[in-house]
C-alpha cells in the first residue's frame, strides 16, 4: 500500500472517531485489592499503552487521540483498571496539539539528573499527516510530573510516530517508525545526545519484507527494547493495524553498531499473534514484577476480527516466558476473563519511596501531628501523637496514595512503611502502627469530610476511625482506631509539607502568578509548568484545620478570593493574607484534591475546564467534576 494511501486510511479512523463519540469509560468501582488474579483485559479504550513499576506503584498510559498524556498509577496491576485517570500534559500548540498516539515513558539519566521521559506522538488538529515525536521531562523523580516540554527528538518534518528509548553500551538510543525513501512504513534508529534530541545518521533498522509483516498494509511500527541476561531485543509490531493480524516480531542484537541494520536478526516469523479470541495483539511495552523476577508483556488487542485500529483496543497482560538459551517466549494470548496470576511480588511485603507530595496529619483537639513513635523503622513501629516537623521526608509527614480503590494508603515519608491497623483488628482501641505494605484492606484508609469540616480517616477493614486515645494532647500519646463518636479527638486535618506545585488534573497545567508579579490583587491563572517561583507554592496553618497557600514568588501575600466574594465566578487572586485566604484540602477517593474555601464553602475551580494557558482558576459551587479536581506535587 502507498504512503498516501495508508495516510488516508488513518485519516478515516479520525473521521470515524469523530463521528462515534466514544470517550474513555469511567473507572470501574473497585471491591477489593490485592487479590492473587486479575483478568484481561486490564483497560478498555487503551492502545499502545506503556507501563513502568516504580516504587511501589505501576505507572501506565496509552494512546488519548487528544491533545493531553493521561496516566493511571495504582499499587496493583489490577488497580489500573480503576484508577482514576490524570492528566499529566497537555499541549495547546498550534502543529502539536492533536491526536496523541503511542507515549513511551522512561526514567533516564537526564542532564540534571534521574528524570522521567515521555516520548510520544502528536501533530495536528483534523490530520494525521503531520504526526511527529515529542519529549516531555518530569521536574523530579515522581512519574506523575510535573512535566515539561522538551522539544522534538528526530530532526526531520518527515512523518515520524511510535518512539522508544533504549540503553545500551553505555548509549542511549531511539527507535521509531518513519516511512523509508521506497515509501514502505519502517523502523528506524538513530543515537541521542539528550533525551530529546537524536544525533547522527537516522538509520533505517527493519522494513516489512516479509509477507507476515505486509497484511492489510507493508508495517513495521512500534518498536520497543527487552534486555535480559546481557541480550537485547527490539520488539516490534508488523501489518496494518486495522487487520485481525497484526503482530509482533522481533530484531536480536548480534553485535557491532546498534545503529546498522546489518548488527540484528530479524525473527524468521512472528513471535505473538492472534489466538483464543484476541486479535491484532501489538503495539507492547515491558515492565518487572514488583520483585524483580518476571518479565512481563502489556500489549493491545481487539476482542474481534473486525474490531480495527481505533477505541476499541483494550490493554492486556501476561507473563513472557524464557527458553534453556536465554530467548524470550511470549506464548499466545490469553483469552478474556481467564484469571492470571497477578506479578511475583506484588502482595508484599513491600517498604518503599512512593511517590507523592507529604503532608502532615495534624488531631483537631490536640494540635499534634500523626508520627511514628522515635522514628522506628521497623513493622510494627507504634504510630503516636508528637510534634509537627514541617519538613518533608520526617517521621511526621505521610503520603497519601490512592490505591485506586476509593481508598488510601498513608505512607511514612521517612520510614517508607504504611499505616496499618493492627493484625487487622475490629475491636475498639487496635493500635496503630506502621508496617510495610501487604496490599490488604487492613492497611487502607479514607478520608472523609465531617461537619465540622475536619477529615475523619476510616479504615477499610473495619470501618473503625483513626482516634487519638482517651483525647490525650499529650507529646507520644497513643493513635489507635475506634467507633465514630464524632468528637474532635477523631478529628484530622491535612497540611502539604515543603514547596508544591498544585496542577489541574484536567489538563495537568500549573497554578501560575502572572508574570511571577508581586503585586496584591494577581489574578490566579493555569499556564503550563515551567519549574518557576510563580508556579512554586508553601501551605501554613491557619484557624480551625485550615490552611493558607503562599506563592513562592511572593510568600508575605497568600491565595484568597477577590474582594472576600461569595459568587460563582469570583477570582483567586494573591492577596492579604485573612479570612478570604482560607482553605480546606479534601481528598476525593479517586486520589484527587478538592480545595474548599473556608469563608464561603466553594470549590477552587478551573475556569470552563479549558485547556489554554491564562485561563483563571475561580471558586465555584461544589460539583464532582474534573474542573475542581487538583494534584498536589
Amino acid at each position: 500500500m502507498s504512503r498516501s494511501r495508508q495516510l488516508a486510511l488513518y485519516a478515516l479512523i479520525l473521521v470515524l472517531l469523530a463521528a462515534s463519540g466514544l470517550i474513555t469509560a469511567p473507572a470501574q468501582e473497585a471491591s477489593a485489592i490485592g487479590e492473587p488474579t486479575f483478568t484481561n483485559p486490564l483497560v478498555q479504550d487503551a492502545a499502545d499503552p506503556t507501563i513502568e513499576y516504580h516504587n511501589g506503584n505501576y505507572y501506565m498510559i496509552a494512546t488519548t487521540w487528544n491533545n493531553k498524556v493521561v496516566m493511571r498509577k495504582a499499587p496493583t496491576l489490577a488497580g489500573l483498571t480503576t484508577a482514576k485517570p490524570v492528566t499529566v500534559y497537555s499541549d495547546t500548540t498550534p502543529g502539536r496539539n492533536a491526536n496523541m498516539w503511542a507515549p513511551e515513558m522512561k526514567l533516564l539519566a537526564g542532564p540534571n539528573g534521574p528524570r522521567w521521559y515521555v516520548m510520544y506522538t502528536m501533530g495536528q488538529a483534523g490530520s494525521f499527516g503531520a504526526q511527529h515525536l515529542q519529549v516531555i521531562e518530569s521536574a523530579g523523580d515522581d512519574p506523575m510530573g510535573p512535566y515539561t516540554y522538551k522539544g522534538r527528538p528526530i530532526p526531520t518534518d518527515a512523518w515520524n510516530i511510535d518512539g522508544s528509548y533504549m540503553e545500551l553500551n553505555g548509549e542511549l538510543f531511539v527507535t521509531w517508525s518513519q516511512f523509508s525513501p521506497d515509501g514502505l512504513q519502517s523502523n528506524y534508529i538513530a543515537r541521542m545526545s539528550t533525551p530529546w534530541s537524536a544525533s547522527g545518521p537516522l538509520n533505517i533498522l527493519s522494513q516489512p519484507t516479509q509477507a507476515w509483516e505486509r497484511i492489510g498494509s507493508p508495517v513495521n511500527e512500534g518498536p520497543v527494547p527487552l534486555q535480559k541476561g546481557g541480550k537485547t531485543w527490539i520488539v516490534y509490531s508488523a501489518s496494518f493495524c486495522g487487520t485481525e493480524d497484526y503482530q509482533l516480531g522481533t530484531l536480536e542484537y548480534t553485535g557491532g553498531d546498534p545503529v546498522l541494520a546489518a548488527s540484528w536478526t530479524k525473527s524468521p516469523g512472528p513471535v505473538f499473534s492472534k489466538a483464543n479470541g484476541v486479535f491484532g495483539p501489538g503495539h507492547n511495552d515491558f515492565f518487572d514484577s514488583p520483585d524483580g523476577t518476571e518479565t512481563w508483556n502489556l500489549y493491545h488487542a481487539n476482542a474481534r476480527a473486525d474490531g480495527g485500529c481505533a477505541r476499541e483496543r483494550s490493554a492486556r497482560a501476561q507473563q513472557v516466558a524464557w527458553d534453556g538459551a536465554g530467548e524470550p517466549v511470549f506464548g499466545q494470548p490469553i483469552a478474556a476473563g481467564t484469571p492470571v496470576a497477578a506479578p511475583s511480588g506484588e502482595q508484599g511485603p513491600i517498604t518503599a519511596d512512593v511517590q507523592g507530595a507529604s503532608f502532615e496529619v495534624v488531631n483537631r483537639n490536640s494540635g499534634l501531628c500523626l508520627t511514628v513513635a522515635d522514628g522506628s523503622v521497623t513493622d510494627g513501629g507504634n504510630v503516636v501523637q508528637g510534634r509537627c516537623n514541617d519538613t518533608a521526608g520526617s517521621p511526621s509527614s505521610w503520603i497519601f496514595d490512592s490505591t485506586a480503590d476509593g481508598h488510601y494508603r498513608l505512607v511514612n515519608a521517612s520510614t517508607h512503611k504504611v499505616l496499618d491497623s493492627a493484625n487487622c483488628g475490629t475491636a475498639d482501641g487496635t493500635d496503630a502502627r506502621q508496617w510495610a505494605w501487604l496490599a490488604n484492606s487492613c492497611q487502607e484508609w479514607r478520608p472523609t469530610q465531617a461537619a465540622s469540616g475536619f477529615l475523619t480517616i476510616k479504615n477499610r477493614a473495619n470501618g473503625k476511625v483513626l482516634d487519638a486515645a482517651n483525647c490525650t494532647t499529650a507529646l507520644g500519646g497513643d493513635v489507635r482506631q475506634w467507633s465514630a463518636l464524632g468528637n474532635a479527638c477523631q478529628e484530622w486535618s491535612i497540611r502539604p509539607v515543603g514547596p508544591s506545585a498544585l496542577l489541574s488534573s484536567h489538563t495537568g497545567k500549573s497554578f501560575d502568578i502572572p508574570y511571577c508579579t508581586t503585586s496584591a490583587g494577581a489574578t490566579l491563572q493555569q499556564w503550563q509548568y515551567l519549574g518557576s517561583p510563580c508556579q512554586s507554592y508553601n501551605f501554613t496553618a491557619a484557624a480551625g484545620g485550615t490552611v493558607q497557600i503562599r506563592p513562592g514568588s511572593s510568600p508575605s501575600l497568600c491565595l484568597g478570593i477577590k474582594a472576600g466574594s461569595t459568587a460563582d465566578g469570583a477570582a483567586i487572586i494573591q492577596g492579604p493574607c485573612d479570612q478570604t485566604a482560607s482553605w480546606r484540602l479534601v481528598p476525593f477517593p479517586d486520589g484527587n484534591m478538592r480545595i474548599v474555601s473556608a469563608l464561603t464553602g466553594k470549590s477552587l475551580d478551573l475556569a470552563g475546564c479549558q485547556d489554554t494557558d491564562g485561563v483563571k482558576l475561580q471558586q465555584y459551587s461544589v460539583i464532582d467534576n474534573d474542573c475542581q479536581r487538583f494534584q498536589i506535587r
